[in-house]
């Protein structure tokens, strides 16, 4: 049969391993798919000395491996969404299949790549984008395709992660633990996608559509990043029994789909919460396989790399079906797609984790109460500290669990304590999420 010719634009570190896990594996991916795989062209700026380029064709014009016209599959990786959307673009009205890692490219502006691909009949694959070599999308676009997903949680940015779980087990400031991730290569010199959770919004936008069936809506999504966690509210978590992690949260509900990224306090017993480093994974909770988790390195250039000749694999033994017969991309099929409410984040309901320093006089804790029972918010678990040093004007800390509410019931709550006279500086508020199996 004919040979699968593939172009490559982008050889950085995921291009680089890419191209060679595709000559490293050749003989296996051949035995698997019935066809040769070879890459025919590469496009980069530079050379990258990690691979041996001596039999392809190297071009410095990325839409030149578009035009290519004996280039059958297109891989993207150039990161970005400007150049990269008129790329894939190009390539698709180009008849090429088309693969990337983009997650930005694919949340931002999936709709218009997926309408120009199936007008021209050819496919688009985007494993890589989410999780590395976590088969995340695969799972849920083929192993639970016979499950209504009620909900999906993940630790979905490894940079956040590893930040946490150095801040919790080395008792590290985040400032310096950043410093760090950045020397050591987990984080960007501008590390705000990563610790501002833009990422892992990207990704968790891409997984929602794919598990209810609505269109990607990364404006939607609600995001919070980790920079203001502190060592205070990771011992209090921890004496509470709870870890803090940087969740994704997507869940349907009968008046719309949450979709936020924002750090949360989970019980040390949940899966989710022994994730350390730069690991990630999902959990989805559906109607017949109940709880399942999905656990593996969520960058670098070998398990990405895995994730796109994944896709390449699947393209390679689809080629040859009538486009009606392929796997959709979003996993429904195009006129099943819905719109949906996405809930803002002040509809969303959760249990809350809330820490004020308060002057240590009596009957400030009555009044704390009294302003949480006017909003129909009752007191789960109280921790309220001694002041360190004698006299009315010392502050003592004072970290209160709630039980589930409403955000905007907690946000009138907040804003009243934030009123009491004897209150120092601000509320920290910080979502409990259960994942449970609920």
């Amino acid at each position: 049969m004919k040979s699968i010719n593939i172009g490559i634009c982008g050889l950085g570190t995921i291009g680089a391993g890419t191209f060679n896990l595709i000559d490293q594996n050749s003989t296996i991916i051949t035995q698997r798919t019935g066809r040769e795989i070879r890459v025919i062209q590469v496009s980069d700026l530079i050379d990258n000395p990690a691979c041996d380029l001596s039999s392809v064709d190297l071009s410095r014009d990325i839409f030149e491996v578009a035009r290519n016209p004996q280039v059958d599959i297109l891989v993207e990786l150039i990161g970005g969404t400007t150049t990269a959307l008129k790329l894939i673009l190009s390539a698709i009205e180009n008849n090429k299949h088309v693969v990337t890692a983009n997650k930005a490219l694919i949340a931002q502006h999936g709709r218009e790549i997926f309408a120009a691909a199936e007008q021209k009949g050819v496919m688009v694959a985007y494993e890589a984008s989410i999780g590395g070599g976590i088969p995340i999308v695969k799972a849920l676009r083929e192993g639970l395709a016979a499950n209504r997903v009620q909900w999906i949680a993940g630790i979905i940015n490894g940079t956040s992660n590893y930040i946490l779980t150095e801040m919790e087990e080395k008792q590290r400031d985040f400032a310096d633990v950043l410093s760090e991730a950045q020397q050591l290569g987990y984080a960007e010199a501008d590390p705000t996608f990563d610790i501002e959770g833009i990422d892992a919004a990207h990704k968790l936008t891409i997984l929602s559509s794919i598990a209810f069936g609505h269109p990607l809506q990364f404006d939607q999504a609600y995001t919070e990043g980790i920079a203001e966690i502190t060592q205070t509210d990771i011992r209090f978590a921890s004496e509470l029994g709870y870890r803090i992690k940087h969740l994704g949260i997507t869940r349907r509900l009968e008046e719309g789909v949450e979709l936020r990224v924002h750090p949360a306090l989970i019980a040390k017993k949940d899966l989710l919460a022994n994730i350390s480093g730069v690991m990630n994974a999902v959990m989805v909770n559906s109607d017949a396989a109940g709880s399942t988790m999905y656990y593996g390195a969520g960058a670098g250039a070998v398990p990405t790399a895995s994730a796109v000749v994944a896709d390449i694999i699947d393209m390679t033994r689809s080629l040859d079906l009538p486009s009606a017969e392929r796997i959709p991309y979003m996993s429904f099929q195009p006129e099943h797609i819905q719109e949906e409410k996405i809930l803002p984040v002040s509809e969303i309901h959760s249990a809350y984790y809330l820490r004020m320093d308060v002057l240590d006089k009596p009957g400030e804790m009555a009044n704390i109460s009294r302003i949480l029972s006017e909003d129909q918010i009752s007191i789960e678990a109280l921790i309220q500290k001694e002041a360190h040093t004698s006299g009315q004007e010392a502050p003592v800390p004072i970290v209160i669990i709630t039980d589930r509410v409403k955000e905007s019931l907690m946000d009138h709550a907040i804003a009243a304590i934030e009123e009491i006279p004897d209150l120092r500086g601000r509320v920290t508020r910080i979502r409990v999420e259960s994942l449970a199996g609920e």
